[in-house]
């Protein structure tokens, strides 16, 4: 008994010390980590990760990826002074790396660490696309979706532990810890997911059009996205939304985005 309420105690102590507010929705977030804990290891991984891998320097496609990400970067620090955070980005340590990797991929680590994988550049097509793609990578970093996903993923086990010691040696107690990690994943782990992704589409499209990019490529980067292929896996099992929802959301997205660029005074788009 006392170790269940440990336990119990342990959770109620996670879900309160770890919301933290939204600069994007005003909605609370489960997030227990600061930047100062969580950008020291991510800039550690993100050197790590370049030493073992071929960083791309000085050709055409390495310059794009410096100068695109350098714009998205400035965008999103007007962007955020404008929703009524000047001071956001002041721990971000911006970096922007193309890698020689045919993986269709990208990716920003907290705190402002981007890699641009060499196989995604022909989806990309262009700098708008590459924008696209950019903002996308850079939104997760701004809205904290990689301090959420590992708070999310604790606080899974925390429960798990609770309700496997709860339960105990019973019937029931078995049934728990045979199904609550696929149950938890499939109510709970993957829609939080899905949910981080359709965010970064949506703050990274309108960051990217108010770096002077065009909104409207963003659903067509999309449709050159399914063009790749999927891997089958039905969305409800899946970490992203499929590519027709996305393209669908973005579709919505990017007059919106349009919009919204306006206000800062950019009216036409590269």
């Amino acid at each position: 008994m006392k170790s269940r309420s440990i336990l119990l105690a342990l959770v109620t102590v996670l879900l309160v010390v770890s919301c933290k507010t939204s600069p994007f929705t005003g909605k609370q977030t489960l997030n227990r980590y600061d930047n100062s804990t969580l950008f020291p290891m991510a800039f550690q991984q993100y050197d790590a990760f370049l030493k073992e891998n071929k960083v791309v320097n000085n050709t055409s496609e390495a310059q794009m990826v410096q100068r695109v990400g350098s714009n998205i970067a400035k965008a999103a620090e007007r962007y955020m002074t404008a929703l009524g955070y000047p001071n956001y980005l002041d721990d971000y340590r911006w970096e922007y790396n193309l890698v020689q990797d045919e993986a269709i991929n990208a990716f920003c680590m907290p705190g402002g660490k981007i890699v641009v994988y060499t196989g995604i550049l022909p989806v990309a097509q262009d700098e708008a696309g590459l924008a696209m793609i950019l903002g996308h990578e850079l939104a997760h970093a701004l809205a904290n979706h990689g301090g959420q996903r590992m708070t999310a993923g604790e606080a899974q086990s925390v429960v798990g532990a609770v309700g496997g010691l709860a339960l105990g040696d019973s019937k029931s107690g078995q049934l728990f810890n045979q199904y609550y990690g696929t149950a938890s994943n499939i109510v709970g782990i993957l829609p939080f997911s899905r949910s981080h992704e359709s965010e970064a589409d949506e703050i990274g499209t309108i960051i990217a059009a108010i770096a002077g990019y065009d909104p409207y490529e963003a659903p067509k980067l999309w449709e050159r996205m399914k063009a790749q292929g999927s891997s089958g896996t039905p969305e409800i099992l899946s970490t992203h939304p499929s590519p027709d929802t996305r393209i669908q959301a973005l579709t919505t997205i990017a007059p919106r985005a349009a919009a919204e660029a306006k206000k800062f005074g950019v009216t036409s788009f590269k």
